[in-house]
């Protein structure tokens, strides 16, 4: 039997049916799902997506949105130029397709944010369409099924696997008999590397497509895929200042490129400054100020000790001083509804909580 037509009868009965963006043929919801799901896990995007929908529930409502109201429901997911992707494709499908997205993949992959990978995605749940995927999860099916050697994040390994990807889609036949079978076998794939055919310890003996698995063959699955080549991460240094004054902190809009782009962040000082000369810098002087402790922020390509200063602002200083467009006073109980970096977010919390905001 055809390796797609295992997949669609294992996803069938054993695929994973649950999640909140299948059973729907709505191209709104499958993109959300499959641009949150890009470099994050399903644990951790189910909560998102569903709070997302609450907040946007279609494609026209994203698209009048603010910026910051948009950010404010992404914050914690991270990558946040998916989120700034998002917010300008859904206005690209109100401007220049009428609300509806395209239904192939081709004209899919025109918009923002929108690669290969995901717009066949799209094309294949939402409208049946016999197009390629490759995530992840299919890359490490893939090259364990056919023994691909190379490093799958390197193109010419990639390319390889796109080449059997469309090689090994459903028959015209099948789909023309099954209007379920891209779909599902789109689907199925995602299914088998995520539950089955996991990066360690593969449950073999339970996939639908073991017999002919060259990697199961000769012994090589914890081989294959070849692992990223390990890079040590660069090391930085930041100081941020919680600046309060009557219950609000400080914060600066960041700009939308580079790191936390659209996102409200903590001021930033160099973190060999003295606490004196951080504080003229932003430009008040303090009636009180507290070193807390250094903390690490990882990010995918650097790693990041983030130095917090505590600062609580003179009385009669004028809170107008310190403001600008992109700097505004925030009251702490305003804080939750804000789009913050991840980081932030957890030490302001935590001020909070040991009534230290104030």
């Amino acid at each position: 039997m055809k390796l797609a037509n295992r997949v669609i009868a294992w996803q069938r009965t054993h695929g994973r049916h649950d999640l909140p963006w299948q059973n729907t043929r709505d191209p709104y919801r499958v993109w959300l799902s499959e641009i949150m799901l890009q470099q994050t896990q399903v644990s951790a995007v189910i909560e998102y997506y569903q709070r997302f929908l609450k907040h946007f529930p279609d494609v026209k409502q994203l698209a009048l949105a603010t910026p910051e109201a948009v950010m404010a429901q992404w914050a914690g997911l991270g990558y946040y130029a998916r989120a700034r992707n998002l917010h300008a494709c859904a206005k690209r499908v109100m401007t220049d397709w009428s609300g509806c997205f395209p239904q192939d993949a081709a004209s899919l992959a025109t918009l923002p944010g929108i690669g290969p990978s995901t717009a066949a995605a799209i094309a294949s749940f939402c409208f049946g369409e016999r197009a390629a995927i490759m995530d992840g999860n299919v890359k490490r099916v893939f090259a364990r099924y056919f023994a691909v050697e190379g490093d799958p994040s390197r193109r010419a390994t990639e390319m390889q696997l796109w080449q059997l990807a469309r090689q090994e889609l459903p028959s015209i036949k099948t789909c023309a008999t099954d209007v379920e079978a891209m779909a599902r076998y789109t689907q199925g794939q995602m299914d088998l590397g995520a539950t089955l055919c996991t990066r360690s310890r593969p449950r073999c003996t339970e996939c639908p497509i073991e017999k002919g698995c060259l990697a199961r063959r000769t012994g090589r699955t914890e081989e294959l895929p070849w692992p990223r080549e390990r890079k040590i991460l660069p090391e930085r240094t930041i100081g941020m200042m919680v600046a309060c004054q009557d219950s609000r902190v400080l914060l600066e809009l960041r700009p939308e490129t580079g790191i936390w782009g659209g996102l409200w962040s903590l001021p930033e000082f160099e973190a060999t400054d003295t606490a004196e000369h951080a504080c003229q810098t932003l430009g008040f002087q303090p009636k009180k100020v507290q070193k807390l402790s250094p903390f690490l922020h990882v990010f995918t390509h650097y790693r990041l000790t983030i130095t917090p200063l505590l600062a609580y602002a003179t009385a009669n200083r004028a809170s107008s001083d310190l403001t600008s467009s992109a700097r505004r006073w925030i009251h702490v109980e305003q804080l939750d509804a804000l789009g913050l970096p991840a980081p932030v977010r957890k030490l302001l919390d935590g001020l909070r909580a040991d009534q230290l905001l104030k």
